[in-house]
């Protein structure tokens, strides 16, 4: 994914056609189960289960509407100019803000997926077609998430931490 043009609200990018593909990955929206958003880790508040129940009502209207927009994106034939190397594809500061917060709910669901693994060998998954499937996820959102951000921020990106 190679940034092309960078403006302060437009910006070009050039993918590849395995790139585009493994957009798709967007598809999964929502990836975390509503269950987790809670409003309060334990804490008691006034009318907690029925501001729970607003919440998650909530919750379910934005994630509804995100779909929508998920497939809407993905399936517009001017969004993706078919090129030589693969696609010129644009979208507007705002597009990418979305697309951060869409991506990094399927990174963080399959995360969740896995466990909600820490750095600790024993709290590591073992390896299986699930959660092989759930690391190339969590992966390929973050891809993803960083050639935005890249984008966004106008900083290199380099392999040193």
């Amino acid at each position: 994914m190679i940034i092309i043009q960078a403006g302060p609200e437009h910006f070009r990018f050039e993918i590849s056609w395995e790139e585009k593909e493994l957009l798709n990955v967007i598809r999964l929206y929502p990836h975390v189960p509503a269950a987790h958003h809670r409003l309060t880790k334990g804490r008691r508040i006034p009318d907690g289960a029925e501001n729970q129940q607003l919440l998650e009502y909530a919750l379910q209207s934005q994630r509804e509407e995100n779909r929508q927009l998920v497939a809407a994106l993905l399936n517009e034939p001017a969004r993706f100019a078919e090129i030589e190397t693969g696609f010129r594809v644009d979208f507007t500061r705002g597009e990418i803000e979305w697309l951060l917060q869409v991506l990094n709910d399927v990174r963080v669901g399959s995360w969740i997926a896995l466990g909600s693994p820490a750095g600790h060998p024993e709290m590591q998954p073992g390896l299986s077609n699930e959660t092989l499937s759930h690391i190339m996820t969590m992966d390929v959102a973050g891809f993803f998430e960083m050639a935005f951000l890249h984008a966004l921020t106008g900083e290199p990106l380099t392999g040193d931490a």
